[in-house]
């Protein structure tokens, strides 16, 4: 049979095949995660060093600077900019495994490349924003254009405070005034003096990191200042810097006040900016890493034959990863539902035709009820995690990714000389078959029969392109069917190792894992991991887990969930100390 090259993913999580060195390694512990949380006010978490902008936050950030700057024809300004920012680098996002969950935190590392690419932007953010008297009539006032040299260190003092206090996301000081002022000459100031003032704003390092110096270092942990709220407040349901009217909350000191504090929460929420933001968690928490470009393979014989009359495009991938967040968009703010309304959803949300032919059922619409798909359960039958794109099921990845992003267990690696290609179809057994016959032996057996394959062959009614099925058929490697056999769903999933409740399918998959607290705690891990950009201590951690775990267990809905940890005191403070573990 023909398969497409495995993914670094597929690499990385490679089946232990049952070789005589397989057989000989020694097996590895199974350990399931705590599922529930202990909230200890005296706990205090470990310092974290200084948290970077993601790149997304830092074009972000930089766009808003430039609205502010120049309202007056912004757009063009930042036209101007594509391309320097465009050729900020990328993040490499690190985590427990990169392929699972990878947005928990990223490389703080400042390569040149970086160091490049800020400084690029910053000189030419402040060229184009002096580029012509509007403009730096815009930027910095008539003072700045009005060929008066007796306004000029005035003039530069007042753009430093106005613009100072969004790059810097603090108040700015009378010190910071005297050094920002540096790169302007002596009067009468230019265009350039003030490129270079706006260039020296935005290059530093206040306005790549998150830094906080808290209201009371020496207090373990520290309360945070009012403008160190605005911004965590703000980049945590917007990516970006605060607004205008987070920045006037923080400067009068009413975000400091318990009222202030949950009144911004709210209305921070409620803004549109709060879905897009919020929607880059559910599309990194549930990115399916080892899905496979549906149209990789056609004109091969066999996925030609297995796909019939459906041609799926270059950009059907993407839309199956779409439709989860859709369905998550949904739950959280169009129809708000709890979390297990979302997890068990058997409503499509396909916009698009390739999507709803694969559910057998017309396009939503956006607007109307979403329809309800037959023969869907849940998360885990949506197309993006049944549908592979290859010419088999790989119930192992299914299992691997239910384990480890849904319900937040490591898996112990598999040897080093273990096989790294799925497994190979065959023209006379089931996918299902061929997977129990590899790993059932040996070593293998310690694993993947308890940890992974029952999960993973809970779908097995789905075929490699997320469509129902009753029966697999069988084809020879020239697509020449060879047979059907029955389709076999049941298992032992083993959400907790202790737990021997048997599943006839999906639908008992998900009953099962919903009675289980390891759902709610993992997704509380997950959300943890996103607002803090960082791994959670269990116990350290413990009031700010609790507190999102706590309303999801109580069914409330998912934006009230989501407003948790921004409501939780932990959100509201800071380690400066290193404490004993």
């Amino acid at each position: 049979m023909h398969h497409s090259k495995p993914s670094a993913g597929a690499v990385a999580l490679a089946l232990c095949l049952a070789t005589a060195a397989c057989k000989k390694a020694p097996p590895e512990p199974v350990t399931s995660t705590p599922d529930s949380f202990t909230c200890d006010p005296a706990a205090v978490p470990h310092a974290v060093a200084l948290r970077r902008l993601s790149r997304h936050q830092y074009v972000n950030t930089v766009s808003e600077l430039i609205r502010f700057a120049d309202a007056a024809d912004p757009d063009a300004v930042l036209s101007e900019l594509g391309a320097v920012l465009a050729a900020l680098p990328a993040d490499t996002p690190l985590g427990p495994d990169k392929h699972y969950g990878a947005f928990t935190s990223l490389d703080q590392a400042i390569q040149q490349e970086h160091a490049d690419g800020i400084y690029a932007l910053a000189l030419a953010a402040g060229k184009s924003l002096t580029s012509s008297p509007a403009r730096l009539g815009a930027l910095a006032g008539s003072c700045a254009t009005d060929a008066d040299p007796a306004n000029d260190a005035a003039c530069v003092a007042d753009l430093i405070r106005r613009l100072g206090e969004r790059a810097l996301r603090r108040a700015i000081t009378d010190a910071d005034v005297a050094f920002y002022s540096q790169p302007a000459a002596k009067p009468p100031l230019g265009a350039a003096d003030y490129a270079d003032v706006v260039a020296l704003l935005l290059s530093a390092p206040e306005s790549l990191f998150f830094v906080e110096s808290g209201a009371d270092p020496t207090a373990s942990p520290a309360p945070l200042g009012a403008y160190e709220l605005a911004s965590r407040i703000s980049y945590h349901f917007w990516q970006t810097l605060p607004d205008e009217q987070l920045f006037a909350r923080a400067r009068s000191g009413e975000l400091l006040t318990e009222a202030g504090y949950q009144a911004e929460v709210e209305r921070v929420f409620a803004d549109p900016r709060t879905r897009l933001a919020l929607s880059s968690f559910y599309a990194e928490w549930l990115a399916n890493t080892t899905l496979n470009g549906l149209d990789a393979r056609l004109g091969t014989p066999v996925y030609d034959a297995i796909r019939g009359d459906f041609t799926p495009g270059p950009d059907t991938r993407q839309h199956l990863l779409d439709e989860v967040v859709d369905a998550a968009r949904y739950y959280s703010f169009d129809t708000p539902g709890s979390f297990d309304d979302f997890f068990n959803s058997a409503r499509s949300f396909g916009r698009t035709a390739d999507v709803a032919q694969i559910y057998g059922i017309p396009p939503w619409d956006g607007v109307s009820p979403p329809p309800v798909a037959p023969g869907r359960s849940g998360l885990l039958t949506r197309p993006a995690f049944v549908a592979t794109g290859s010419n088999d099921t790989r119930p192992i990845m299914k299992g691997v990714f239910i384990r480890k992003a849904i319900l937040c267990d490591s898996i112990a690696p598999p040897p080093g000389n273990a096989a790294a290609n799925p497994p190979p179809s065959s023209a006379h057994a089931s996918t299902r078959q061929v997977v129990e016959n590899l790993t059932q032996t040996g070593i293998c057996a310690s694993c993947h029969p308890l940890q992974i394959n029952p999960l993973g062959f809970a779908t097995e009614n789905f075929d490699p392109l997320g469509r129902l099925r009753n029966k697999e058929p069988l084809f020879d490697d020239q697509g020449q069917p060879t047979g059907l056999v029955p389709i076999d769903t049941t298992s032992m999933p083993r959400v907790t190792f202790e737990d021997t409740s048997k599943s006839s399918g999906a639908g008992d998959l998900h009953a099962i894992l919903t009675r289980s607290p390891k759902l709610h705690a993992c997704f509380a891990r997950q959300y943890f991991r996103f607002t803090f950009g960082r791994m959670e201590d269990g116990q350290k951690d413990g009031c700010a887990l609790s507190d999102v775990k706590k309303a999801l267990d109580a069914e409330a809905p998912l934006p009230e969930v989501l407003r948790a940890i921004a409501l939780s005191p932990s959100f509201k403070t800071r380690s400066f100390q290193e404490v004993s573990p």
